[in-house]
Parts: structure tokens; C-alpha cells; sequence
């Protein structure tokens, strides 16, 4: 598939995911669920390796870093995103994502020496501003108490372990880590730590025999973990972690439509400019070659 299909792709998925997640959110312990969600996604990957003859045997030095991305990308993360839900508004945490691709310039420029263009940082920028746009009322909303202070907390916690998780998979990929071997090792290294957060914190190892729970859970491990990180992943290696990063700020645009079919969300003066603003990063980060 070109970067551009892979990236449609995985802006349609993760905006729907949106939705999905909500279903998870309640009896269950965030920890518990993201743990459910990534051991179901990694024991599919590890069936399809075997089914493929593909090698899984590495070095304690390459489990090393394919865990230390398992523990950012596939747990702290997610589980900082699903108690950041709980606390403030989702327009928040999507303006707080909506900063990745900044934030990945930023890390990979100190990490990996690449370069920062004033293009990238435009587009970026835009994207910031556009996201903000479209979730504007919301914040009419926000109050000064400690909910919104937790909850800010978390979201910014979420975006930097996010960044610093696809930063630590764009370091596996430059040593020539195999896609789907190492998808299938992250994933259970961040369900088992995910499940180690749970059993220290007290957290009953439960699930929820519901048809809701049941079936967004096999959603988000089959579309939201297994392929869309397949493709994200797989932009991170063509383009970068900055450019591929911007997907955080389209999400959210996407999870509109899905929130105005099946929540009734209403537009508002700012969304169509807020989403026409994002668009134009969009085109203004996609449009740039340069690997960043």
C-alpha cells in the first residue's frame, strides 16, 4: 500500500476506535482492559507468525528494546489515555495528541539528528490550532478543579509516553527489527506489564461477559492494534516519526463524523473551519519528502 492509503487507513480505524473505547470504559480497570485488548491482538500476531514459519527467537538485548516499546506504545500510554477520558473531556485529550507530531520532530531531532523544517513545523502548528477549533465549545466546559487538573495530567503523560513509544519503535525498525515478530512481542510485553500495573494497584483481573464489551474489545485488538498499527508502524519507517505522527491530529477530525452518526454530535460555527485548518497541516506535512 502507498503512505497515503496507509494513512487513510489508519485515520479511518483509530477514529472509529474512539467510539470504541467508550464501550471498555466502566466495570473494568483501565489497566485490565488495555491489557485484555493487547494480549488478544499479540497471541492473533504470534498464530500468524507461526502459521508463516516466521523467527522469533532474539537476542536479551533486542527483547530489551522490542519491551521497552511494548511498555510506552501498548500500555502506559493507552492506559494514561482511558484515565485522561475519565477526567476531562475527550476534546482535551484529542488537542493534547494533536501536538505529536511536534513533539516527534522535537524527540527525533535530539535522538536520531534529523532535521526540523519549517514547513513540518507549520503543518504541525496548523494541526494544533485546527484540533482546537473543532473542540472549542468544550472547553466552555472545563473548570478549574482538580478532575481537570488529573485529567490534564494524564493526557499530556499519554501523548509523551506515545512519542517516546513510536521513537523507541523507529530505533527498533533502524536495527532491522521484522515488523510482524516484533509487533507480536510488544504487544504481549505491554499486556503483561499492563497486567502487573493492575495486580500491584489492587485491580481485580475481571471481564465483562457483555455483547458491547466482548465485541468492541475484539475490534480494537483486530482492527485498532493488529492492523492499524501494522500500517502506522510501517509509515514510521517510510516517512518518519514526525510526518507519520500527524495521524493524531486527523483522528480526532474523523472521530467527529463517527460521534455525530452514533452520538449526535452538532457542528458548530468552528468545526468546519477547525477541520479545514487541520486539513491544510495535513497537506502541508504529507507533502514534505524529506524523512523526518
Amino acid at each position: 500500500m502507498s503512505n497515503l492509503q496507509l494513512f487513510v487507513a489508519c485515520v479511518a480505524i483509530w477514529g472509529s476506535t474512539w467510539l470504541a473505547i467508550t464501550f471498555q470504559l466502566g466495570a473494568i480497570a483501565p489497566e485490565v482492559s488495555v491489557a485484555w485488548r493487547f494480549l488478544l491482538a499479540s497471541s492473533l500476531l504470534f498464530a500468524y507468525c507461526l502459521a508463516r514459519g516466521l523467527p522469533l527467537r532474539y537476542s536479551p538485548r533486542e527483547h530489551a528494546w522490542i519491551a521497552l516499546q511494548g511498555v510506552l506504545m501498548f500500555s502506559a500510554s493507552y492506559i494514561a489515555v482511558y484515565y485522561a477520558e475519565q477526567n476531562v473531556v475527550s476534546g482535551l485529550v484529542a488537542v493534547g495528541y494533536s501536538a505529536s507530531p511536534l513533539l516527534g520532530m522535537l524527540g527525533t531531532r535530539l535522538v536520531f539528528r534529523t532535521p526540523m523544517t519549517q514547513a513540518l513545523i507549520a503543518g504541525s502548528i496548523l494541526g494544533i490550532a485546527g484540533v482546537v477549533l473543532v473542540f472549542w465549545p468544550e472547553f466552555s466546559h472545563l473548570q478549574a478543579d482538580r478532575r481537570t487538573a488529573l485529567g490534564a495530567a494524564f493526557t499530556a503523560a499519554a501523548v509523551v509516553l506515545s512519542t517516546l513509544g513510536s521513537m523507541a519503535a523507529h530505533r527498533n525498525q533502524e536495527a532491522h527489527l521484522p515488523l510482524w515478530q516484533g509487533m507480536a512481542w510488544a504487544m504481549l510485553y505491554g499486556a503483561l506489564f499492563s497486567l502487573a500495573i493492575a495486580a500491584a494497584s489492587g485491580k481485580p483481573l475481571a471481564f465483562q461477559w457483555t455483547a458491547p464489551y466482548a465485541l468492541s474489545l475484539a475490534y480494537l485488538a483486530v482492527l485498532g492494534s493488529v492492523v492499524a498499527f501494522a500500517g502506522y508502524l510501517t509509515l514510521i519507517r517510510r516517512m518518519g516519526v514526525a510526518r507519520s505522527g500527524y495521524i493524531g491530529v486527523m483522528v480526532p477530525v474523523v472521530a467527529l463524523g463517527v460521534s455525530a452518526v452514533f452520538e449526535g454530535f452538532r457542528w458548530h460555527a468552528f468545526t468546519g473551519l477547525g477541520i479545514a485548518v487541520s486539513v491544510a497541516g495535513n497537506v502541508v506535512v504529507l507533502r514534505q519528502r524529506a524523512r523526518t
